[in-house]
């Protein structure tokens, strides 16, 4: 990974002028060259990840987005853009590689300078898609901030700032939340290690059914960053529920319930855009409520909290990161105020406010 860094890096700093030819090595490992700064761009994912390094006038560039992991996934987050943007409802939708409704060929019909995919998404269309976007002419290039790794997320920044001319803008960035991260493990290396157990819930489908856990990547790759117990550690994959009786067994220390701006999702938690603290405090008491879990070393000591799922995969993923630290390390982040570090990191590099609720604890 580290010749990929150093391309990476190399090519960021020739990316200047805007006319001049872009060459980088993208998340996928390959070698990709552009004539100049595209002015239609197509993208896959990590919508405010391209915003912020490409800054408001990134949206004028967009001629196509893959819009259900947006729209559906985080309505909440989609209303607060469109209100700002409302030329977004109109770009041309080329499907979703979640639920195999992708076309290649939608993509390839908004005429496209560049697609800006995640690395899920080149994989899900695999090498016969990606023969047809180069014969159609139309350039690749893989971001990924699903790995949740510090290495991949700055990789995937310095990739964004080659690719759309924006090197003082994305270096900041870059900077920013290498030092938010470094911070965040020095801490807990002054604070030793942590034998608190911690479990994290996908809070969609009500209190009456146990909901995703994480094993690797997504919300276990931050526990593991900063050297939490995941108990769903080796019991899973990836993702999917936990057996009730052994979360009980395993007496977790803290409990995170992921919430997000779910539609027709009348038990979930709903934390995100536009969404009311005391709704989501009610619906994490319903979940607390579950049979035996009174007795949870998280519930009696209040060591329940609720975090934004779409904050996660993010260059703002950090303020999460820095919310379960502070759980697991109460006196060594005492100073850390997460909900105010997100608001200061959407003043400066997006255009919307963080307006909502997408960090609280259950009293």
């Amino acid at each position: 990974m580290k010749h990929l860094i150093l391309a990476a890096w190399a090519t960021c700093m020739s990316a200047l002028p805007a006319m001049a030819q872009i060459t980088l090595t993208d998340i996928d490992g390959r070698d990709v060259t552009l004539a100049s700064v595209p002015e239609r761009v197509a993208l896959g994912f990590y919508y405010e990840d391209y915003l912020a390094v490409a800054g408001a006038e990134g949206v004028e560039r967009l001629v196509s987005l893959s819009r259900a992991p947006w729209a559906d996934w985080r309505p909440g987050q989609w209303a607060a853009y469109t209100a700002r943007f409302p030329q977004l409802k109109d770009l041309p939708d080329f499907g979703n590689a979640d639920d195999n409704s992708f076309s290649v060929e939608a993509l390839i019909a908004s005429q496209p300078d560049v697609a800006i995919l995640s690395a899920w998404q080149t994989a899900a269309i695999g090498a016969p898609g990606m023969a047809q976007l180069d014969a159609a002419g139309i350039t690749v290039v893989a971001i990924d901030y699903n790995a949740q790794t510090l290495e991949r997320h700055l990789l995937s920044t310095r990739i964004l700032r080659a690719v759309m001319g924006q090197p003082e803008r994305a270096e900041a960035l870059a900077t920013m939340y290498e030092a938010k991260t470094r911070d965040t493990l020095e801490r807990i290396a002054k604070a030793g290690p942590s034998d608190r157990k911690i479990y994290v819930e996908l809070a969609q489908r009500g209190p009456s059914e146990i909901g995703n856990s994480y094993g690797r990547g997504m919300w276990a790759g931050v526990i593991d960053m900063v050297g939490g117990q995941n108990i769903a550690a080796g019991q899973i994959e990836n993702w999917g529920p936990l057996n009730p009786e052994y979360i009980i067994a395993q007496q977790p220390d803290v409990i995170l319930l992921a919430g997000s701006e779910w539609l027709n999702r009348p038990e979930a938690v709903l934390l995100g855009f536009g969404q009311d603290g005391v709704l989501a405090q009610a619906r994490m008491a319903a979940y607390v409520a579950r049979d035996g879990w009174a007795d949870l070393p998280a519930v009696r000591t209040g060591q329940v909290y609720g975090v934004y799922h779409g904050g996660n995969r993010t260059l703002s993923d950090f303020v999460y990161a820095r919310a379960i630290t502070k759980a697991l390390y109460p006196e060594a982040f005492a100073d850390v105020g997460p909900a105010a570090e997100l608001a200061a990191f959407y003043e400066a590099y997006l255009p919307i406010p963080a307006k909502g609720v997408f960090v609280t604890q259950l009293p």
